[in-house]
């Protein structure tokens, strides 16, 4: 997992190096790059908890910033116009999708424990 949710934050960073420069879109990027790179390095954090609470604590986090990544790659592709970019983008979301889904099975795992 560690692996996976470090290659989705390296996967975003490069698809948002091929979006448009403008001032609409950086805003939108920066979210999405700071969110993007939050999910592995928290799961990292996850990984070295004291307990079961700071664990659980810790992938509520991931599990948010999944979601914001989420959300910000929905966004923009519901305002992007570039079609070749389309598959790369479908891609990103169904990645977020899963990283959410293992993070909240995760979650439930732990607190039934």
């Amino acid at each position: 997992m560690q692996r996976k949710t470090k290659q989705f934050a390296i996967d975003v960073w490069r698809f948002c190096q091929k979006l448009p420069h403008s001032r609409e879109y950086n805003g939108i990027v920066n979210q999405l790059i700071r969110s993007s790179t939050s999910v592995p390095a928290n799961y990292r954090a996850a990984c070295r908890a004291k307990s079961t609470a700071d664990f659980i604590n810790k992938l509520k986090i991931v599990e948010e910033e999944a979601d914001e990544s989420q959300f910000f790659l929905e966004f923009i592709l519901e305002i992007n116009e570039n079609i070749d970019l389309m598959p790369e983008l479908n891609r990103q979301i169904k990645e977020a999708d899963e990283i959410l889904a293992i993070v909240v099975s995760s979650i439930k795992s732990s607190r039934e424990r």
